[in-house]
């Protein structure tokens, strides 16, 4: 592993991390205190995020295809597919059926993030789409990780409904390890990483986005589930 470029992306990473508060409706959710139209709504936008998502990293893998970042991108929509695959026990936990969940019409809020990696996909620099997706990976993973702990604690969800967030929830070192690798025959510069630090605020902003969009959505009045539910 290039221990340089490593200790770039953990400086970008760090300097792009959120400020410690986890978005409310993690908070709820973690608490117990989030309906479970909060969790519905959400299994049904990631559903549209996770499918767009898949297509935008195939598109950065076929703009690098001989290269290793082809590599790293393609690996990354092979992981999108896993995640797609674990959505329907989400769903069926929070009471939607598969023609229920492909009903919910999209929040804008909560498809301000993959749209923006659409954009990138066609238009952005692909080094410093590797980074700036490397500097997101630890906020998401770590909301994930508290979700899926609020939902086995205070909802009683089993381990295949909360595979979905379990799966994000794995540490993201090797994903980052594998970042700088592909990364090192780049030779990426300061303007790499210049521009990098601009996707990754706006990716970051989209991240925040989709969960206040989810917590601010009609779908989630209602009350919580009990524990034991």
């Amino acid at each position: 592993m290039d221990q340089h470029i490593a200790a770039r992306l953990h400086a970008l990473r760090s300097e792009l991390a959120p400020n410690g508060d986890q978005p409310a409706l993690v908070r709820a959710v973690a608490s117990g205190e989030a309906p479970l139209g909060a969790l519905a709504e959400l299994a049904a936008q990631q559903q549209r995020i996770i499918v767009s998502d898949r297509r935008s990293l195939l598109l950065l893998a076929t703009r690098c295809a001989d290269r290793p970042l082809g590599a790293w991108f393609a690996g990354l929509a092979d992981g999108e597919s896993a995640a797609l695959r674990t959505l329907p026990a989400l769903a069926a936990a929070c009471g939607l059926g598969p023609d229920e969940t492909a009903a919910r019409p999209p929040l804008p809020g909560c498809q301000a993030y993959p749209a923006y990696l659409a954009w990138l996909a066609l238009n952005g620099r692909p080094a410093a789409v590797v980074v700036a997706m490397v500097a997101n990976f630890t906020a998401w993973g770590g909301y994930c990780a508290a979700v899926a702990d609020g939902l086995r604690r205070h909802y009683g969800f089993s381990d295949e409904a909360c595979a979905f967030f379990d799966f994000f929830a794995r540490p993201a070192d090797a994903l980052e390890e594998q970042a700088a690798d592909a990364l090192a025959p780049e030779s990426p510069g300061g303007n790499d990483f210049a521009t990098a630090r601009e996707y990754g605020t706006l990716l970051q902003a989209y991240e925040q986005l989709f969960w206040e969009s989810l917590a601010a959505a009609r779908t989630v009045t209602g009350r919580a589930a009990r524990p034991g539910r």
